[in-house]
């Protein structure tokens, strides 16, 4: 772990300890009453082709996704707005759904789901602002001998995450206005790949792998500082994912490779993952 990522990882903890405890005051009333939780994301978050779906089949939900584990273990009464193919913009503005490349109607924005009373706010975002899927599935080779695929994307990717830090500062300061008394919490993307990859049961060169999920490194640092900077909580995936990656076997990964072993999306965390995914976060919110 880099030293900017152990600062911002200090820094989002300073924001836990003054954070807002995901519980309702202590009332005969208010203890009847589950806390109010909404899940806002992308398809790291949503679950896409892990049984069972539910909500807009396009979003690729599913009932056992991290929001729904974790709405579980926490007691809390859930509102799921993830979606697959979402980015920041879709937070605000509705997203255009599509099913087998046809039309299949439009998502509200997520942040219609907020509420002046919401208990608790995750928000998985980023993969698609920097279309991390997209480079991953350019950078497939076949060859070790093949040129890497690394010079054909540092820049645009530097560029996104440049672009994408104020969006998700904006994102944040936007869930404390609607949803003041909420906790905010933030996560990052998991371990996809181990350093240099395995080749050819992941199909990218050594450098590649490394480049890849480097990306996703630079893409959870910035996550980890503008949560840290706007009052969120950032849970590192990263991190306790080691050995879980998309190398592993199909009993020990988190995450699917190119070609799924299990009922999950390319390139996504599986049941497994999304599982254990809810528990690092519940972890965190110390449920």
């Amino acid at each position: 772990m880099n030293a900017r990522l152990r600062r911002a990882l200090s820094a989002a903890a300073g924001v836990v300890a003054l954070a807002t405890p995901v519980v309702l005051p202590a009332s005969p009333v208010a203890a009847a009453e589950p806390p109010s939780y909404v899940a806002l994301g992308d398809s790291a978050a949503s679950g896409p082709l892990i049984p069972t779906p539910t909500g807009p089949l396009a979003c690729g939900r599913s009932t056992r996704n991290y929001p729904h584990e974790l709405a579980a273990r926490l007691g809390a009464a859930l509102t799921d707005v993830t979606c697959g193919g979402a980015s920041s913009r879709h937070l605000t503005q509705p997203q255009e759904l599509s099913l087998l490349d046809l039309p299949a109607g439009t998502a509200p924005p997520q942040f219609d789901a907020l509420r002046p009373d919401t208990d608790l706010v995750t928000l998985t975002m980023g993969g698609n602002d920097v279309g991390l899927v997209g480079i991953a599935q350019d950078c497939v080779r076949l060859d070790p001998a093949a040129t890497p695929c690394r010079g054909e994307h540092e820049e645009r990717l530097a560029q996104r995450l440049a672009e994408f830090a104020p969006r998700l500062a904006a994102a944040l300061a936007e869930i404390r206005a609607r949803s003041p008394r909420a906790r905010a919490v933030t996560t990052g993307y998991g371990l996809y790949l181990r350093p240099g990859g395995c080749l050819p049961v992941q199909p990218v060169l050594p450098a590649d792998a490394d480049f890849l999920q480097g990306g996703v490194d630079r893409l959870n640092l910035v996550i980890a500082e503008q949560s840290a900077a706007h009052g969120a909580e950032y849970v590192d995936l990263r991190t306790p994912s080691a050995g879980h990656d998309a190398c592993q076997l199909p009993g020990d990964k988190w995450v699917e490779g190119y070609v799924p072993t299990d009922l999950a999306a390319p390139l996504h965390p599986n049941r497994r993952g999304e599982a254990n995914h809810a528990r690092i976060i519940a972890d965190h919110l110390g449920a």
